[in-house]
Order: C-alpha cells, then sequence, then structure tokens
C-alpha cells in the first residue's frame, strides 16, 4: 500500500499547487533530477510521446487535458459542467490505490478540462429535425437507418476546428483542429455530451490506439482499435485518442462503465502486451486456463446464470451442460461482474466468495501466493454517492486494486509491476 511520509505529503501538496516535479512516496525515495514525474510536464505533453513509456516508471501522477463537447440539447451549461465535476472526481477517486481503506493514498489521474464547447442549439429545431434531442452539430450519419449513428472522423475537421476555437499558441489567430491539439499536447483526451433515443447513438468510448512491441517500443504505422468497439471514420493521427460518449441523462457511474470497458478493450486488443498479460489475469479473461472452464470469461458464458454454494466454488451451466468447480475463486473481477456476480451486472448478491481483489500480484499469503480472502458487496458500498449509476460503485472499487505507482505489485519476474495508469495514455 502506498503511503506519503508526513514531509512528503507536504511537499506533494506544494507540488500540486506550484506545479513542482518532485515528490517522496513511502516507498520509493528518488533524486530530484530523476522524477517522481508529473505528467504532462514542460518535456512532454502529448499522447504517446516517446518520453511516456521511456519515462513510465517514475511517473507519479497524470493530469490528462480533456475537450469536453455538448451535443445534447436541453442541457444547459452549468449542468454539463457539473456533469464533468462529478465524473473528474470519480476518476481521481478511482485511481486511489486501496482507497477504499486508505484515506491517506494520492489519486494517480486528476483530469483537467481545457475547454468546454457547447454545440447545443439557440433555437428550437424543426420537428423534422429534433430525433432524438441531439444537435444540429451532431455529426449525424446521413440517411441512418442503423447501427451507430455518429462520424467520428467529423471532429477531426477544419469545420470543428472553427467550433473548438482553440487557437494555435505559436501561432496566434490559427484556430487548432483535434489532430493540432493532441499533436500539441494541449488536448489528451474528448468526452462529448449526447443524448440516445431510437435513433441509434454513438459507441460508448474509442481509441485507435498506438501499437506497441514487447519491449515497449512504438510498432512503426501501426494503430489498433482499443476501446469498447470502434470506427473505422476515427483516423489513426499518430497518437492514441479516446473518445467518450457521456450519455446526458445518465450520472458519472454510466460513464465510469463506459471507460471500464474501453480499459478491458486496450487489453483486449493487445496494444501492450505486457498490460494485456497481466489485466487478463486481474479481470478473469483466462478462466480456461486457470480453472479448466469451457469458456475464457464469465462475458461468454452463453447468458446463463451463475451460483457460489460455498465461498470457494462455482457452478454454471454452459452449452446445456451442468458444471460444478470446487476450489475456485475471483482474482479482479471485471466491469459486468463483481467477484460474486451471478449475472451481467449483478450488485445485489450478498453470498461471500474467495478473492484475491485486494491482493492482486502481492504474492502475500501460503506458498507466496496472492491472499485469498472473503469478499462481499459491502467491498463498494461506500462508492454509491461517489458514482451511483450503473456499474459505477463497484468500478470505482475495481479501479482502486489496478497496481499503481510504487505499489508492492509484483511482475512474473518477481520485480515491480509497471503502474497501469500510464498505459491509458501510451
Amino acid at each position: 500500500m502506498r503511503l506519503l511520509p508526513r514531509f512528503g505529503w507536504i511537499a506533494a501538496m506544494m507540488a500540486l499547487l506550484i506545479g513542482g516535479a518532485y515528490i517522496a512516496s513511502a516507498q520509493q525515495t528518488r533524486k530530484a533530477d530523476a522524477g517522481p514525474y508529473f505528467w504532462p510536464n514542460e518535456q512532454s505533453k502529448a499522447n504517446s510521446d516517446d518520453w511516456l513509456r521511456l519515462n513510465h516508471d517514475k511517473v507519479f501522477q497524470l493530469r490528462p487535458r480533456l475537450l469536453v463537447i455538448n451535443f445534447a440539447n436541453g442541457m444547459a451549461k452549468d449542468k454539463g459542467l457539473s456533469k464533468v465535476k462529478e465524473m473528474i472526481l470519480a476518476l481521481r477517486e478511482a485511481s486511489r490505490y486501496h482507497g477504499y481503506s486508505n484515506e491517506n493514498t494520492t489519486p494517480e489521474l486528476e483530469y483537467q478540462m481545457v475547454k468546454y464547447v457547447d454545440l447545443t442549439d439557440a433555437d428550437p429545431l424543426p420537428d423534422d429535425k429534433v430525433l432524438d434531442g441531439n444537435s444540429s452539430f451532431y455529426p449525424r450519419v446521413p440517411d441512418w437507418k442503423e447501427g451507430i449513428n455518429f462520424r467520428y472522423g467529423e471532429l477531426f475537421t477544419d469545420r470543428f476546428a472553427s467550433l473548438y476555437e482553440i487557437e494555435d499558441p505559436d501561432n496566434p489567430g490559427k484556430l487548432l483542429n483535434l489532430k493540432q491539439m493532441v499533436d500539441k499536447g494541449i488536448v489528451n483526451e474528448v468526452w462529448f455530451f449526447a443524448r440516445q433515443g431510437k435513433y441509434g447513438a454513438p459507441l460508448e468510448c474509442t481509441e485507435v490506439k498506438q501499437a506497441y512491441d514487447a519491449s515497449f517500443n512504438k510498432i512503426a504505422g501501426k494503430s489498433v482499435q482499443a476501446g469498447n468497439g470502434g470506427s473505422d471514420e476515427q483516423p489513426f493521427i499518430g497518437r492514441s485518442l479516446r473518445i467518450l460518449f457521456v450519455n446526458a441523462e445518465r450520472g458519472p457511474g454510466c460513464a465510469m462503465e463506459s471507460l471500464g470497458h474501453a480499459v478491458e478493450g486496450t487489453s483486449n486488443s493487445n496494444a501492450i502486451p505486457y498490460f494485456t498479460r497481466y489485466f487478463a489475469e486481474f479481470a478473469g479473461f483466462d478462466l480456461k486456463k486457470r480453472f479448466g472452464l469451457p469458456f475464457n470469461s464469465l462475458y461468454e458464458r452463453n447468458g446463463q446464470k451463475l451460483n457460489y454454494p460455498a465461498p470457494d466454488q462455482i457452478t454454471y451451466t454452459f452449452d446445456g451442460k451442468a458444471g460444478k468447480y470446487l476450489n475456485y475463486y475471483t482474482v479482479g473481477g471485471n466491469v459486468h461482474f463483481a467477484p460474486n456476480a451471478r449475472e451481467d451486472y449483478d450488485l445485489s448478491n450478498t453470498q461471500p466468495v474467495l478473492s484475491t481483489i485486494e491482493h492482486f500480484r502481492l504474492k502475500d499469503g501460503p506458498y507466496e501466493k496472492d491472499l485469498k480472502t472473503p469478499w462481499t458487496i459491502a467491498s463498494f458500498a461506500k462508492y454509491k454517492d461517489v458514482a451511483p449509476d450503473c456499474q459505477g460503485p463497484w468500478v470505482v472499487y475495481w479501479r482502486q486494486n489496478f497496481p499503481g505507482y510504487a505499489t508492492r505489485c509484483l511482475d512474473d519476474n518477481r520485480k515491480p509491476m509497471k503502474s497501469w495508469w500510464p498505459f491509458l495514455f501510451y
């Protein structure tokens, strides 16, 4: 568990106020010229910078710069800003390693909003243009019939540059398009508000991500779809970029769920082999290998309900055949499946199960295995006010168990595990 000593905490707070680059941690004290670092910083601001991978282990906190766009007619700016604040606070809380048991742990994600771009219509639309309540600026697929109705490529055009109205700091008067903003590190991530209705919707969260090899080197010119689904219209701009659709009629928990699926998507894409190796273990995407179950993950169980007759047992039906596994335990679970979930989205089961989620890769149990402890839904109850809807409370807690800066998690070689947070912006 990561703690800041008394004077390290004072230094951290001063750094937050004045933008300093040195912080001491209880696990790891470094010289001022060697880190720890915040990112973005004066040396590196843009996604996929080589600096980020070369200094990965020194990155103490990420402060990604956020562009927010509102296409949802009827949602006033103050309400939109309030929703953004709620989401930023939820993500902040979710990045505090083991924050549920230690209030002194430091957040590893501190989003900074660059600009809120209000693209709602000032005047009501004609009846035949209202559709699902999104504005005339919403880049809808022409003559939409089915599937995704959002044209992601439009966000990168000069037309939208004129709507963002963000000037080039090196060339006053010149407006930047989205690629240029990302290249200059002015923007690291995009969120947009929209309404979802019978006329289709965007994808939950997309990311066209730079691909890396097993040694963390970029594979020149190669990108992968690393979000929760992907759109061929979203271009690869030479850098990774995540674009989140935020349902204007829902709260921060639903957005957290979408971002959680994007983390799963990054693992499934194999964009960063190291991350895939360990996240698949954490999320239970290796059940065939680990337990010999007939499915790799609970997502693949064909919709059949699960049961837990005892804390170390699971029963299931798959392809018409009943199965039971003894000595079962959950590692970290995934977005739809908390450790004792009987089906997708089950956050109400009170049965205890064995899990290693709070001991992932700590090797603190017998025979230097991760310690298994009884787990119940009481573990995430405190987050029902932080991100109350969808899978939000669970996802906040779930992310608090991701390996972070200077945690005691160990990789297969018993070396300190790399923090998972910088991978978001590789």
